[in-house]
């Protein structure tokens, strides 16, 4: 009976597990791009729980393929956003620094530098007895 509780919890969070990649985070489009302002003009780009979030468009990242011999991973993506809903096949890779991504769409290759982590904002509540 404890093993069948054991196999249900690890069900109920499997998902959350295969969800996360090693290329969740933010990532500037530009040198000037906002980090605070995702999915917006001017702002940045996340990938997070099989999420890509982009301008004014976000595609589920699905069914991952580790490329052989190289640390990349090609997705297929099931996209939305202003100009519809589409279909698409697209590989990610951490850059050989270390400090981005490179994305690659059918004869597209985009490199996108990682956004730093943001600053804690310092309205934490108190701890108790202060």
């Amino acid at each position: 009976m404890r093993m069948m509780r054991g196999i249900a919890a690890l069900l109920c969070v499997w998902p959350a597990i295969v969800a996360a990649s090693p290329y969740d985070g933010t990532y500037r489009q530009a040198t000037d791009s906002d980090c605070a302002k995702i999915g917006e003009p001017g702002g940045a780009l996340k990938i997070a729980d099989g999420v890509f979030t982009g301008v004014g468009m976000s595609c589920q990242m699905t069914r991952p393929v580790n490329v052989v011999d190289m640390d990349a991973t090609l997705y297929q993506m099931e996209c939305g956003g202003g100009d519809g809903a589409w279909s698409a096949r697209a590989m990610v890779m951490n850059t050989h620094e270390g400090d981005g991504i490179f994305m690659v769409w059918d004869g597209y290759v985009f490199r996108y530098a990682r956004c730093p982590d943001p600053e804690p904002s310092g309205d934490a509540a108190p701890a108790a007895g202060d």
